[in-house]
């Protein structure tokens, strides 16, 4: 089993930045990779970016690609997302997540707000 707890959100204004944390316990060596995913309000969640476990290789959607940045701690059980220049579409709450190397099992968070308006 895999806890992971986010923090880091909040309101900021556009062009503002913010950077979530992720803390993952429990069976951590057992995970593949790590995401971010936002949902904003009355749309369905969706993927941010990706960090695999093995080899920090990181993916990004193209409406965050060159604003955000995904990166993981030395002992790999802290997942982190620098997001700059913000915008008010940013908006929304964001969700880590993980999967399990061997079962493909994800685990969530319980999300963080992120509030972009000036």
């Amino acid at each position: 089993q895999v806890q992971l707890v986010e923090s880091g959100g909040g309101w900021v204004q556009p062009g503002g930045s913010l950077r979530l944390s992720c803390v993952a316990s429990g069976d951590t060596l057992s995970l593949t990779s790590m995401t971010w995913n936002r949902q904003a309000p009355g749309k369905e969640r969706e993927l941010v970016a990706i960090i695999t476990t093995a080899t920090n290789t990181t993916y990004y959607v193209d409406a965050v690609k060159g604003r955000f940045t995904i990166s993981r701690d030395d002992a790999g059980n802290t997942a982190y997302l620098q997001m700059n220049s913000l915008q008010p579409e940013d908006t929304a709450v964001y969700y880590c997540n993980a999967v399990h190397r061997l079962t493909g099992e994800e685990y969530w968070g319980q999300g963080t707000q992120v509030t972009v308006s000036s």
